[in-house]
């Protein structure tokens, strides 16, 4: 069973499941992944955590992350960007793999390179529009950086525009967030960058549809297709059978 721990922000959540059934092979009901959620909005703010003006999320992640194991989950998925700065620390107190969500990206930008012919850049250059908290981090720029790649930012004007559509998407202004990140996404692109990842999962909402030249990547379908390939329908026993066998972390 996939554990979702999410609730950073619910609306992200939403749409991460809604990509998880459409990633899902499947003609029936029975053949989708067991999932069973946990919308804790209760996680302080995790940019804010970083960015040294707020508490603490770890523990409230953590006590998620009990409730969904013991609910039956043999793997998790955090549909948040910037909560995966704590994903090593939530890691070694499960036995239960967490999936992590930069990897999936890098997984999606290596087969797009193959499948399209589409290259990540000049120079390996990726475009990054995430929060505050995920650019601090360096949690992209250091995990891509072993692929060859570097990741480019917007510019610290840019950067308070993505932050402010971040908040307007949660704040459900969906359609005063689009314009915003429409025009960080030109100022990649004319920076030199073809691909540019929505590392946030509220911005993919708001950029739904907005993409004709194939441009965007979304961190959340990545994580969605990542779910689904770690524990497909036709391998749940041995999904299942796998995760008991793992020794619990210290």
């Amino acid at each position: 069973m996939l554990g979702v721990l999410g609730g950073m922000g619910p609306m992200a959540t939403v749409d991460f499941l809604a990509k998880l059934v459409r990633a899902t092979p499947a003609g029936r009901d029975q053949d989708h992944i067991p999932t069973l959620v946990c919308s804790a909005v209760d996680i302080p703010d995790r940019a804010d955590a970083i960015l040294g003006a707020g508490p603490d999320p770890l523990p409230a992640m953590r006590a998620a992350l009990a409730r969904l194991e013991a609910g039956g989950a043999t793997r998790i998925a955090i549909p948040c960007n910037t909560a995966h700065h704590w994903h090593a620390a939530l890691q070694a107190g499960t036995a239960l793999p967490i999936l992590h969500i930069v990897d999936a990206v890098a997984e999606t930008l290596a087969r797009t390179e193959t499948e399209t012919g589409i290259a990540a850049g000049t120079g390996g250059r990726v475009g990054l529009l995430a929060t505050d908290g995920t650019l601090r981090t360096g949690l992209y720029r250091e995990r891509l950086a072993r692929r060859g790649l570097t990741c480019l930012g917007p510019d610290p004007e840019g950067q308070a525009a993505v932050a402010a559509a971040i908040r307007l998407v949660k704040a459900h202004r969906v359609a005063e967030a689009r314009p915003l990140l429409e025009a960080q996404v030109r100022a990649l692109a004319e920076a030199g960058c073809d691909r540019v990842v929505m590392a946030c999962t509220e911005i993919p909402i708001a950029l739904a549809g907005s993409d004709p030249s194939g441009r965007l990547v979304d961190a959340t379908e990545a994580l969605a297709r990542a779910c689904v390939a770690a524990c497909r329908p036709d391998q749940r026993p041995a999904c299942g059978a796998q995760t008991a066998a793992l020794p619990r972390a210290a």
